[in-house]
């Protein structure tokens, strides 16, 4: 149970995050959003509905796996952890309750950097952990292109 408590802990946090940026994001997903020139590529609302919920399960058990291990560098990615999480909350802010695709797309920059190092630094304390995050990374790239796509075209 003790191993357990930290990986639920940080999976509850990660989908608070992604309660939080789905209340950010409501106003903008019935009026702005709509109207945009998007990408053909760009999948229907709930599969990104659906593969939020996947991430933020998979970001959680990876933190918490690496959080079980206890070593000094558990602190380091605990906090890389929290940093790209607060970003993804920030991207929300900027890309749809501000209504600034430049400024989210600099924001995503940065979240996918950081996020590149949090997993190279979990991909040292346990593998498992890091591969958990392959998924949010690639999604994170083509997040990136849908969201440079409405840069170039709105």
């Amino acid at each position: 149970m003790r191993r357990f408590l930290p990986i639920l802990l940080f999976v509850l946090l990660s989908f608070f995050v992604g309660y939080v940026s789905m209340l950010l994001q409501q106003d903008a997903l019935q009026g702005w959003y709509p109207s945009l020139i998007k990408s053909s590529l760009t999948p229907p609302g709930i599969v990104f509905s659906i593969v939020w919920g996947v991430l933020y399960l998979l970001m959680g058990i990876s933190a918490g796996i690496v959080w079980n291990m206890r070593t000094v560098y558990s602190w380091v990615l605990a906090v890389l952890f929290f940093v790209q999480l607060a970003l993804n909350l920030l991207w929300s802010l900027c890309f749809f309750y501000l209504q600034s695709p430049l400024l989210g797309f600099v924001v995503l920059v940065v979240f996918f950097m950081v996020l590149a190092v949090y997993v190279a630094g979990c991909y040292k304390q346990s593998r498992m952990s890091a591969l958990l995050n392959i998924p949010y990374l690639l999604w994170l790239l083509f997040a990136g292109y849908l969201n440079f796509y409405i840069v170039l075209y709105n």
